[in-house]
């Protein structure tokens, strides 16, 4: 994939790199020669399906609350510049640039697998978090409604689960996280960014705006769902100054709990993020990324376990002391009541010993 000569409109990433993984990269650049006709300034995005054959994602990060997750989708429409997933599209021959933004894939198969997976009588439920990855709620799924008919499967089966997103689309699904939250059984959290409407705008070009987040806060936890925020990532020098804002707005709609999470740039993300930073905040550049090296030990990053989510050194503590400032002013918990696993129960199905009992009065 060639490198990008202009920005596309719309779209986080300012280039198209060719993956890690492939052989062949190609690298684009002004000759001089006035092209027949201007290169695009919107690309399409291309919607694909993919015949998973499993749903549920395992992992074994100590760092990380949950050791399985599902994600309906492969890349992210959102675009968010600094998304931690954006590397994973080399897997697939794609770049983490543009592509990761343009070029999706769909699982329409997602609660079939589920239900599958849950049935089995070795499975031991556990909570799953939908939306580890890519999030849960983009654009496509206002049509697609994978997501809904994921949730609809964890509902039948009183499987714990919580869920994360950008999008005010949650919205939609407050029926099954009202019902879910208050049986113990599913906890939502709203990622917001920044209130500054112009930077969300430039670093999650088709995410939700500031006020429609907040708006899905409110909804949800007016329907009776248990809702928290995060407030992620914390770029120092961007928008570290807004943490006590997020969340004190967080609280008046409605959020019962915070988290928070430093900047990552591992692979390819630190090229795509420096890239972005220079081409849209070019006076704070230098400083932003020499903030983010003096929590990463010097270097752009550090993907230790026992710092890569919170950073270290006094940048890093600093935001720490703030966060946990503002939670105990605000009274938002930061220590989650665990998920009831206890009600779990696969729902009967055609076939089973109770049917055949039942036919034979």
């Amino acid at each position: 994939m060639a490198t990008l000569v202009q920005p596309l409109r719309g779209r986080g990433a300012k280039s198209n790199a060719s993956g890690r993984y492939e052989a062949l990269s190609i690298q684009a650049f002004d000759d001089g020669w006035e092209p027949d006709e201007p290169p695009p300034t919107k690309l399409a995005t291309r919607l694909t399906a993919e015949a998973a054959r499993v749903i549920l994602t395992r992992n074994d990060s100590p760092d990380i609350s949950y050791d399985r997750s599902i994600n309906p989708y492969r890349g992210c429409e959102h675009g968010c510049i600094y998304c931690y997933a954006r590397p994973a599209h080399a897997y697939m021959g794609l770049s983490p640039g543009v592509d990761f933004e343009t070029r999706l894939f769909f699982k329409p198969d997602a609660a079939r697998l589920l239900d599958r997976e849950l049935s089995a009588k070795t499975y031991v439920c556990k909570p799953v978090h939908i939306g580890g990855n890519t999030d849960p709620y983009q654009p496509a799924e206002k049509g697609l409604r994978i997501t809904r008919s994921v949730l609809e499967v964890l509902e039948r089966f009183n499987h714990p689960f919580s869920i994360i997103t950008k999008s005010a689309l949650i919205m939609r699904d407050a029926d099954i996280l009202a019902r879910m939250g208050q049986a113990g059984l599913a906890r939502a959290f709203v990622s917001i960014t920044t209130l500054d409407r112009k930077l969300a705008r430039s670093m999650e070009p088709r995410a939700a705006t500031p006020g429609r987040r907040l708006e899905a806060v409110r909804a949800l936890a007016d329907a009776g769902a248990v809702v928290g925020v995060l407030f992620a990532p914390v770029i120092p020098g961007l928008n570290d100054h807004e943490l006590e804002a997020v969340l004190e707005q967080a609280k008046a709609a409605g959020a019962s709990s915070a988290s928070y999470v430093v900047l990552r740039l591992p692979r390819e993300i630190k090229d795509l993020f420096r890239e972005w930073l220079e081409a849209e905040r070019p006076a704070r550049a230098a400083r932003v990324m020499s903030l983010v090296r003096q929590m990463r030990g010097g270097k752009d990053y550090d993907p230790d376990w026992a710092q890569r989510m919170k950073g270290s050194g006094p940048v890093a503590d600093l935001i720490r002391q703030r966060y946990r400032r503002a939670c105990t002013s605000l009274g938002l918990v930061s220590e989650r009541t665990p998920l009831r696993t206890d009600l779990f129960r696969p729902p009967a199905k055609p076939g089973d010993q109770m049917d055949m009992f039942a036919a034979g009065r």
